[in-house]
């Protein structure tokens, strides 16, 4: 067992892991974080997208250990402390930028960091920061919709990457 401590979601954390534990195995199962979802467990779908100091990684190609020292910040992260959504999940509710869900929680994730370090993208930069992050349901426009609501670009002032383009 190896001891690491972090802050999560604002909360210090010190504990035990097994070296070999998953970050995102650690966030959902000591932790009771299950906002992170496990997709494919091989960071090819992004499902489990949160951010290590800052920035957007995926969790299930993290160690535990790795994240020692650091602060991560989950989905549930994101809301205020009295339940207000963050400006990105909201645009996500406003324009329906989900469909079954699975997808959201590191969609939402991956767009806040997105518009961290562009805040005002052009559709083709949307489809090109979100391309590590699949989703099988919505075929993208919402989630592009989505992202543009949140960095308060209207959808018809955009370049078009063509509808058909995945992101």
């Amino acid at each position: 067992m190896t001891r690491i401590s972090l802050t999560v979601d604002g909360q210090q954390v010190v504990d035990d892991v097994e070296p070999r534990m998953l970050l995102v195995q650690y966030l959902r199962e000591k932790l009771g974080k299950t906002g992170t979802v496990v997709g494919c467990d091989t960071s090819n779908c992004g499902a489990c997208t949160v951010h290590l100091d800052g920035r957007s990684v995926k969790s299930c190609n993290v160690l535990a250990v790795q994240a020692d020292g650091a602060a991560v910040t989950t989905i549930e992260g994101l809301a205020g402390d009295d339940g207000t959504l963050h400006p990105v999940q909201e645009a996500f509710r406003e324009c329906h930028g989900l469909q079954c869900g699975f997808c959201t929680p590191g969609m939402i994730m991956q767009t806040v960091d997105l518009l961290a370090e562009n805040p005002s993208p052009s559709e083709e930069a949307i489809r090109l920061g979100l391309e590590g992050n699949l989703c099988r349901c919505t075929g993208y426009h919402n989630i592009v919709r989505a992202v543009q609501h949140a960095a308060g670009v209207s959808a018809g002032s955009t370049s078009s990457a063509g509808e058909g383009a995945t992101a």
